[in-house]
């Protein structure tokens, strides 16, 4: 249980922490503004000539012929109406005849409150068709994955750890995506559906990996962005809060140092004031530990930018594969992004409802042990439940 003078004791004993980290953003601030100045006074051309100099193959991200385009790294969005239903409407219009697809997961890991070690993977997908009659589609595929999956092998103290299933889900997500892809490959163009990835494809965080648990996060990406560019449907990778600096590392090392160490919402939210605002495309050139060892060659096939899609938070980042760019269909891919936002209130409502479809919440998890309990049972394989969650569950 939580006390709440224990909580409030805390937080005034570490408030000098506090009030030095909110110093430390306000000089942040004053820095970020000296650094845009010098910045946004630099071509498309005098970047690459200063990137050349400075040898950094890896700047955190490239700009593309859109910075010179844009007011300050802000590309207005420009309508405005004058209540919900009228951007509702608008949105309505936008994604009508357009299909638009999303994948998301949801998982069981693991646990020593079990006998048999098993864990499992739902991969949940919808499918909005914007076809006159609300026709839609959504559906779960549902994996176990039993104790020989799960084995550690780099451990040899015969722990299960999480990172298998976290792997397996997210490779079952873009499986599924690319599943989506490929099934719609025959279809016109315009029929193709725009595919949701709900999260980035920069995926820093397999470069702290050993190389073979990388190595099917890197297959993963590099397959699903090869399938779109192959079959011609577009492909967005939404983060709706990221932590991501690359355009912050570019403007280090165009114009520092002094070095900033901001976020890219850190830096950009104030430049795009109004919703829909978006940034200019950069290119990914993500410095990390994936680009520094030659495992990130997908990294500069991917363009993002930034788009303001809520008031109290930070722009969201959105992520597609240059081939898309090239195409021409950016405007409209975007516009298509925002209608989803609208109604989904902030999210992209395909999204929302595969989030919907795949969450496995606690009374899931219950059941799906009681139906793994009876199927061991028939099986006549031993089963049992730690005193422990027993005890907690009688208590909650």
């Amino acid at each position: 249980m939580l006390r709440r003078e224990k909580v409030v004791a805390a937080l005034e004993a570490k408030r000098t922490q506090f009030e030095g980290y909110q110093n430390e953003q306000r000089s942040q601030g004053d820095l970020r503004n000296r650094m845009l100045e010098s910045f946004l006074k630099l071509s498309v051309d005098e970047i690459a000539t200063r990137l050349a100099e400075r040898e950094q193959p890896w700047p955190g991200a490239l700009p593309t012929p859109e910075l010179e385009q844009s007011a300050g790294l802000c590309m207005p969005f420009g309508r405005r109406w004058n209540s919900h239903q009228e951007a509702r409407d608008w949105a309505l219009e936008t994604v009508r005849g357009k299909p638009i697809a999303a994948v998301d997961g949801s998982q069981i890991a693991p646990t020593k409150e079990i006998s048999v070690p098993v864990g499992a993977v739902q991969i949940g997908w919808y499918v909005n068709f914007h076809a006159p009659g609300g026709r839609y589609e959504k559906d779960v595929s549902f994996e176990v994955l039993p104790p020989q999956e799960l084995i550690d092998g780099d451990s040899g103290d015969g722990e299960f750890p999480d990172w298998r299933v976290n792997q397996r889900r997210f490779v079952a997500e873009c499986e599924r995506l690319c599943w989506l892809v490929a099934r719609f490959a025959s279809a016109p163009e315009e029929e193709r559906p725009l595919c949701l990835f709900d999260g980035s494809f920069i995926i820093s965080f397999a470069g702290q990996m050993r190389p073979h648990r990388a190595e099917p996060y890197l297959r993963a990406v590099r397959v699903m962005l090869t399938v779109s560019e192959e079959n011609r449907t577009p492909l967005v990778g939404f983060v709706d809060s990221s932590s991501s600096r690359d355009v912050v590392m570019l403007v280090n090392t165009v114009v520092g140092p002094p070095n900033m160490s901001l976020t890219d919402g850190g830096l950009l939210s104030s430049l795009l004031p109004n919703w829909g605002d978006r940034s200019p495309l950069f290119v990914c050139a993500r410095n990390d530990q994936l680009s520094n060892h030659g495992y990130a060659d997908f990294y500069k096939e991917v363009a993002f930018c930034y788009i303001r899609l809520a008031t109290d938070r930070p722009p969201a980042r959105l992520e597609m594969p240059r081939w898309l760019v090239d195409s021409g269909r950016v405007d409209e891919i975007i516009d298509m992004i925002r209608a989803e936002c609208v109604i989904g209130s902030g999210y992209p409502y395909a999204a929302e409802s595969a989030d919907a479809v795949a969450v496995l919440q606690q009374g899931d998890r219950e059941r799906f042990y009681a139906l793994l309990q009876q199927f061991a049972e028939r099986e006549g394989m031993p089963f049992n439940v730690s005193r422990k969650s027993v005890s907690k569950q009688n208590r909650r």
